[in-house]
């Protein structure tokens, strides 16, 4: 497995650097600069020409992007034209808040996935079965967005259950009252994006409970026995759970895909709001950057995904 692993990774080299390529060309094709209207709306021309040239912006794309690889392996991601700090820095920032919304956001969505995809799997035809899949297809016919402003003007308007922007409050200054107050601002998006990412988990494990029902050895099961709750625990729950495993690791680049229009829409200081105004700015080392991150995550992801397959159940091999 461990071969195979590493043929893997070596594979994803090449990736890598067909991506690095798209991701540079296509933020260089972006139309205006970065300099334009940050400065002064009235400043001169020439002075905006002084920073194109000084930043190198007039050089033939091959060049920047050779200096721009050149930094990289020195982890130097450049330095982003809006903040004015290193994008690595600016990056890692962020990032801290990102993995907060989408690791909490992941562990309600399992927690909610996976007893009601069972549960309606168990209870085929019948009204809780029906409810919950009233639910999928509601929930899946909606647009991701359109639940964020729904959840956000509900419960963060009407009722002010929570708070709609920020990460953190100001008021915060103990250690407790920091992490208190950073998981009261994640509750509200993350119970949303789990909502979300609950449809398509539900409908997997309910079709495999439903068909491990009718297998060969739960009926021999049931023949010599066994208790239903044994049956559901130890063998229809357990074998019913080998799609969703492999589809852990998309879940996971999925969440952080999906954390873009999160963030956006709470205005959470994350990858994802830092992203949409990088494009906004014109902030071309940020977009870059983060365009290749999200790219290697995803690449990941459908590694892990293999990965914990084989785990899961060891008579699968990754070939």
């Amino acid at each position: 497995m461990w071969k195979t692993i590493l043929r893997r990774i070596l594979i994803m080299v090449p990736e890598v650097i067909i991506l690095s390529i798209l991701v540079f060309l296509l933020a260089k094709a972006m139309p205006g600069d970065p300099f334009t209207g940050s400065i002064n709306p009235k400043a001169d021309p020439a002075q905006l020409h002084h920073l194109m040239k000084l930043n190198g912006l007039y050089d033939p794309w091959y060049q920047q992007y050779w200096h721009w690889v050149v930094h990289l392996f020195h982890g130097n991601l450049g330095q982003s034209y809006q903040y004015q700090e290193p994008v690595t820095r600016l990056i890692a920032g962020r990032a801290t808040n990102t993995l907060w919304l989408t690791g909490f956001s992941m562990i309600l969505t399992y927690a909610l996935a996976l007893p009601m995809g069972v549960f309606a799997g168990r209870h085929e035809g019948k009204l809780p079965d029906t409810v919950i899949r009233v639910y999928t297809y509601v929930t899946y016919c909606i647009p991701f967005f359109v639940i964020l402003v729904l959840g956000i003007w509900i419960f963060g308007y009407v009722f002010g259950w929570f708070p709609t922007t920020g990460s953190i409050s100001t008021n915060a200054t103990t250690w407790l009252q920091t992490i208190g107050s950073r998981f009261y601002h994640i509750l509200l998006p993350a119970i949303l994006g789990a909502l979300f990412g609950t449809v398509n988990i539900v409908q997997y494990l309910r079709s495999e409970v439903i068909d491990a029902k009718r297998s060969d050895y739960v009926r021999t099961a049931r023949a010599k026995g066994v208790p239903r709750k044994d049956i559901y625990r130890h063998h229809i729950f357990r074998n019913s759970l080998l799609p969703i495993a492999a589809f852990a690791g998309y879940s996971i680049t999925g969440l952080l895909n999906g954390s873009i229009f999160t963030e956006t829409v709470f205005s959470y200081p994350g990858m994802g709001l830092l992203f949409v105004n990088s494009i906004s700015y014109r902030d071309y080392t940020v977009i870059t950057a983060l365009v290749l991150i999200y790219g290697i995550l995803n690449l990941l992801g459908t590694l892990l995904s293999d990965i914990i397959l084989t785990l899961v159940d060891p008579r699968i091999r990754i070939e």
